[in-house]
């Protein structure tokens, strides 16, 4: 598609991952029939994250596996690509894009779905150790080819970081034969996301499998081969060495906001919008990891980095678009899978004062209940799909829930849930 100046209605994307993709499409079902073009700094289609780091990463699955609609799909439903762009400015007054080249396309409505980045760490070493041939970020796929040529057996990975992408890549590794060192600085793995409990457990089983998982321990400086093109070792707290022939840190992500900000929209952790995902600029909305939203269910604005949320938000925004405004109410919920683990997670722990387990941690088959002033707040299970499903609707509920009759598995879960709702058409 050509980037001269339209002159016509023209609705741009700006983001080519999982919610830009969704939005699109999701804008066409809602009947929106006008120009419609997807841009996105990757040279990718639109592609799910979370393989990258499981299927991906172990080499199960190549990158057209990934694509959340294959190329025919876009060009059936008249949906314009520009891949391999970056958009430097957005003219609100003008209601234009400014490409990094100086290009420039018209905008009627404008949609971004920035997504975010992966954080950097910000020790001394750590610029030069980005333009070494083993010390990378995981976030794209091309993050995942360079570190995927690297996984053979016997290689000694050091992850920076035990949060789910940090503990995922090790189970992948693990699989792969790879010796496989965790570094967490906080306490216990999980720490923003889960009981103490839950971390144990997983500690546990990463150790089990021959994961070297060590928290409290910072990295403080890297050591570097003759040459300067590879990471040799990692130097942490206490001062310990640790020997390293790759390195993949995963600490956490960042919101892409930046060209949201200096288009002088709301920005606060996120881009600020609305219940109906809508900006600052009433012609512009936004969806996403990059969104800091108002959640009906916490009562609070959050930014959340899930796939159901950009899917979710990503709908609720092309809503507005086609002029069917409707609110955003889902309860967040993510998952995670590390070895033969199938962990679900539903609403947010933050705050809970009552742990309740369901099921048995060394059976590896549970359900850990959240519980704050006797009210059911979020549930994470393992390897209990349908008990999850279950669990979604009663933390959705919003209600105080009977502790012991949580924990008893004599108690059928589906007694203790809210009936199932028929279901409606959308507005």
């Amino acid at each position: 598609m050509s980037t001269d100046t339209h002159t016509e209605d023209h609705v741009y994307v700006v983001g080519a991952g999982h919610a830009g993709g969704e939005l699109a499409f999701a804008l066409r079902q809602q009947g929106y029939t006008g120009p419609l073009t997807v841009i996105g700094e990757e040279a990718h289609l639109p592609y799910q994250r979370p393989p990258l780091s499981k299927a991906y990463l172990k080499g199960e699955c190549e990158a057209p596996s990934l694509y959340l609609r294959q190329q025919a799909a876009y060009e059936k439903a008249n949906i314009g690509l520009l891949l391999s762009r970056r958009v430097e400015r957005i003219d609100r007054a003008g209601k234009k894009l400014v490409f990094d080249d100086g290009r420039e396309v018209k905008y009627s409505k404008l949609a971004l779905a920035t997504g975010g980045r992966a954080r950097r760490m910000t020790i001394n070493d750590a610029a030069r150790a980005e333009r070494t041939k083993n010390f990378h970020y995981l976030r794209s796929i091309d993050d995942v080819m360079a570190i995927r040529s690297r996984f053979e057996a016997g290689q000694r990975l050091v992850i920076v970081g035990g949060g789910y992408i940090g503990l995922e890549v090790a189970a992948s590794a693990i699989a792969r034969d790879l010796n496989v060192t965790v570094l967490e600085a906080l306490p216990r793995v999980l720490a923003r996301v889960t009981a103490p409990q839950m971390s144990a457990f997983y500690e546990q089983v990463h150790r089990n499998a021959g994961v070297d998982l060590r928290t409290n321990v910072e990295v403080t400086g890297l050591e570097f081969n003759a040459a300067g093109d590879a990471v040799t070792a990692v130097h942490c707290t206490g001062g310990v060495v640790i020997q390293a022939d790759l390195v993949v840190v995963g600490i956490g992500l960042l919101p892409n906001t930046e060209v949201a900000q200096a288009a002088g929209l709301d920005v606060d952790n996120g881009i600020v919008v609305n219940e109906h995902a809508v900006t600052s600029d009433p012609h512009i909305v936004a969806a996403g990891d990059c969104t800091n939203h108002p959640s009906l269910f916490c009562g609070r604005r959050i930014r959340l980095e899930s796939v159901p949320n950009a899917v979710e938000q990503a709908r609720v925004a092309a809503a507005y678009l086609a002029g069917k405004p409707r609110v955003y109410d889902s309860v967040p919920w993510f998952w995670s899978d590390q070895y033969d683990l199938k962990l679900q997670m539903t609403g947010l722990s933050q705050g809970y004062d009552q742990f309740v387990l369901r099921g048995s941690m060394e059976n590896k088959s549970f359900a850990a209940f959240y519980l704050k002033e006797g009210r059911l707040i979020a549930c994470d299970a393992v390897n209990r799909a349908q008990e999850f499903m279950i669990a979604k609707r009663m933390v959705a509920a919003c209600k105080p829930f009977d502790p012991a009759a949580l924990a008893d598995e004599t108690v059928p879960l589906k007694t203790l849930a809210p009936p199932v709702q028929a279901a409606t058409a959308p507005a």
